[in-house]
């Protein structure tokens, strides 16, 4: 069974920078390609970004250019560096893979950002 566990969030002023990370426990991480989820309440899950296993990244547009998702394979850990946020980020993040959605999620972590 895959372990993904959130960390990072917390409160934030608009304008400010959060760094996510994400352990996941699976034996082939680094031949995954994997992805950063996010929900706020009221709305569906979204995918904000996603690496590959070669490391070529991909975002939504809502995040482009302020967000930066990145990975350790020596760690098996995938990362989200958030700059720039605004409340409209307000939500729990979580990881997973980006082709195959490993079961049970993560608990997430929560991100608030103030106004």
């Amino acid at each position: 069974q895959v372990q993904l566990v959130e960390s990072g969030g917390g409160l934030v002023q608009a304008g400010g920078s959060l760094r996510l990370s994400c352990a996941v426990s699976i034996s082939i991480f680094s031949s995954n390609a994997w992805g950063w989820y996010r929900q706020a309440p009221g709305k569906q899950r979204e995918l904000v970004a996603t690496i590959t296993s070669g490391g070529s990244t991909n975002y939504a547009d809502s995040v482009k250019g302020r967000f930066t998702i990145s990975r350790d394979n020596a760690k098996n850990r995938v990362y989200l560096q958030m700059n720039s946020l605004n409340p409209e980020d307000t939500a729990v993040y979580y990881c997973n893979g980006r082709h195959v959605l490993y079961q049970p999620w993560g608990q997430g972590t929560q991100v608030t950002v103030s106004s």
